[in-house]
């Protein structure tokens, strides 16, 4: 039997870690899977953007930039991926496009190879300058769509975006569900619907969580419709607000005209290695497994696990189920956009708010801004109501026109104000930290010579925490020792009962 191979883009080195657990897993803890990864025969291995940047400077004490290098030498065999926020890059607003070329030009400059841009909003205008900047660099430009799914959102409508990104120059058009909303029957029309429209040399990515339970099967029929790539997970970094298990896919394909020519014993010693990780991060695991009731509230896998983390930081743990339930409400009152970094958070951290202080009794800049158009534009309309009070809060109209275009030229300014800062390397690079990261960079660049590496636990930790677990009433009868990191000099030390 003749069979079609199925590429595939492994996860687990950053959607994975970050829908899962708060994105807070170190490249220490990568490093050693790298060659596997290199290996396998993945299409493309996603490494790189979406919070990671975030997360190496607020949590970490790594520098983004080095993370980057590092992949492209450990896996020099493999095509890099980065989700790339358009005009957001990634960080949290609109960046005027001088910025925007910089960070693509840099990152293709680090190693990275396909760029998968979005917008928050699905607004072609807000991908369109870094889809350009991509081409310019000579790398590989992937359009994305968002699905979600609204009363205002139809299979005809996402093929018609479709055609807007390849008119923009993509090579290839990922359908992200960041959500696990896409069933099984659209996830078929849309990607047959693209193939049909424009091409069966159309690329289609498909890219799904699997929160709801229902995304394999999804996936399954995205590939029967002609997608040529799906993204999963290495299993021991799978399922809950994560992606479906990359074994999985594996077995589920034969059998079947179609294949993933993937190399099993590399997935085994990858598998492995992850399970052998992934305790030391328990702290930030969510809770959640699986949940039907994201159909209804919408919340994306990333999102989720972030939310529970900042809920439970403000002693409000218990409320999550309430915050779930005025997600979707507040999603309608900004006119049905997609829940995805920046968004998401925008709209999950409004809906917080209006759960623990009152309906739009306080509202944050950024909610302000997306109903003011200051994001873009929506598919639906915004809730005119709540449109005043965001101009009042906000004081300023609002706009129609593209968002970057109100931005003036702000790369000197930058450049200026961040090598003022102690411990800035002078770099491009570090100058793109402090734009996105303005308030967290000063104390990332003076720190990260000498700073902690890693907020994991090793193994022996995690094992002495299960050991005096099991002492009665959580007392400690024994000592405890523990390895201890400062300085670049590992120490040992014990803890005795008092």
């Amino acid at each position: 039997m003749s069979q079609r191979t199925i590429g595939v883009t492994e996860v687990a080195l950053r959607d994975a870690h970050q829908s899962l657990m708060a994105t807070r897993m170190a490249l220490e803890d990568m490093v050693e899977a790298c060659e596997d990864i290199d290996q396998t025969g993945y299409w493309s291995v996603e490494c790189w953007g979406g919070a990671t940047y975030d997360a190496c400077i607020r949590f970490l004490n790594e520098d983004p930039w080095e993370r980057l290098r590092t992949f492209r030498k450990l896996m020099p065999n493999s095509k890099l991926q980065m989700l790339l926020r358009g005009q957001n890059l990634l960080g949290y607003r609109h960046y005027e496009d001088m910025v925007v070329e910089k960070f693509v030009e840099k990152s293709a400059e680090n190693g990275m190879d396909v760029f998968r841009v979005f917008d928050a909003l699905n607004d072609p205008r807000n991908m369109a300058r870094a889809m350009a900047a991509v081409a310019s660099t000579g790398k590989h430009a992937q359009g994305t769509i968002c699905y979600t799914i609204s009363p205002l959102h139809t299979v005809d409508g996402y093929i018609k975006l479709a055609g807007q990104l390849l008119d923009m120059g993509a090579q290839s058009l990922a359908l992200k569900d960041m959500a696990a909303l896409l069933q099984p029957q659209p996830a078929y029309d849309i990607v047959r619907g693209i193939k049909e429209t424009y091409g069966d040399g159309v690329q289609v990515n498909v890219h799904c969580h699997a929160t709801t339970g229902v995304t394999l099967v999804s996936l399954m029929k995205a590939i029967e419709a002609g997608a040529d790539v799906v993204d999963t997970a290495i299993s021991s970094m799978s399922l809950g607000p994560g992606h479906n298990p990359t074994e999985s896919l594996v077995a589920m394909l034969e059998g079947t005209p179609y294949t993933t020519n993937l190399d099993h014993d590399r997935l085994i010693r990858i598998r492995d290695h992850f399970a052998k990780i992934r305790p030391k991060y328990a702290a930030f695991e969510s809770a959640t497994l699986v949940d039907t009731d994201i159909f209804t509230s919408q919340i994306p896998g990333g999102m989720l696990s972030n939310m529970e983390s900042q809920l439970k930081a403000q002693g409000a743990g218990d409320r999550i189920r309430e915050v779930m339930e005025e997600v979707p409400l507040v999603k309608a009152d900004s006119g049905h956009p997609p829940l995805v970094t920046p968004s998401s958070q925008i709209v999950g951290t409004q809906a917080v708010f209006n759960v623990l202080m009152g309906k739009y009794k306080v509202m944050t800049g950024e909610f302000a801004d997306l109903m003011l158009g200051y994001y873009g534009e929506c598919i639906g309309p915004r809730n005119p109501e709540v449109v005043a009070i965001a101009q009042a809060q906000a004081k300023k109209e609002p706009i129609t026109c593209r968002p970057a275009d109100l931005l003036p030229p702000e790369w000197d300014k930058l450049v200026a104000d961040a090598q003022a800062l102690p411990g800035n390397d002078g770099t491009p690079e570090d100058v793109l930290t402090y734009a996105m990261f303005p308030g967290v960079a000063p104390g990332f660049f003076a720190t990260r010579p000498d700073g902690p590496k890693n907020v994991g636990k090793t193994p022996d930790q995690v094992e002495a925490e299960k050991t005096s677990a099991k002492d009665v009433a959580g007392a400690v009868k024994g000592p405890i020792k523990y390895k201890v990191t400062l300085g670049g000099r590992e120490h040992s030390v014990t803890v005795e009962r008092a």
